[in-house]
């Protein structure tokens, strides 16, 4: 017995960015190519982050992507893992907003998954100097 199932198609939003690629040295969001590192959201983009060691960062620097009131900030560190200071892992939680660090290249499949479901996240993906 053959039964009809409906099958539901979706696609990507088109108000919804997508990191295309991540090298060492560039990072292709929607057609355009950054040599800087980057902040971003599903909806919209931060080229002119500034950039700090990640050993060096506070929970300042990432003031103006808690303004948008993301569940999870995922930190792109470049090409190797790097971990930040204990203090900023807990002035996240204190916050109730997860951090996930990994390699850039990790944070940004995990960035467009999450984004894709349609999560309320952020990313700051940095390159290798």
């Amino acid at each position: 017995m053959v039964r009809d199932a409906p099958v539901k198609f979706s696609r990507e939003s088109v108000n919804s960015l997508v990191i295309q690629s991540v090298s060492a040295t560039a990072i292709r969001v929607s057609g355009a190519t950054y040599t800087n590192t980057i902040a971003l959201t599903p909806e919209k983009l931060m080229p002119d982050w500034q950039a700090r060691a990640v050993a060096d960062l506070s929970i300042d620097d990432f003031d103006a992507l808690l303004g948008d009131n993301p569940e999870l900030i995922i930190l792109g560190t470049g090409t190797t893992n790097l971990f930040p200071p204990r203090e900023l892992v807990f002035a996240f939680a204190r916050r109730g907003v997860g951090l996930e660090v990994m390699d850039t290249a990790a944070a940004a499949r995990t960035f467009n998954v999450l984004a894709g479901e349609g999560r309320r996240i952020a990313a700051v993906l940095n390159l290798d100097a």
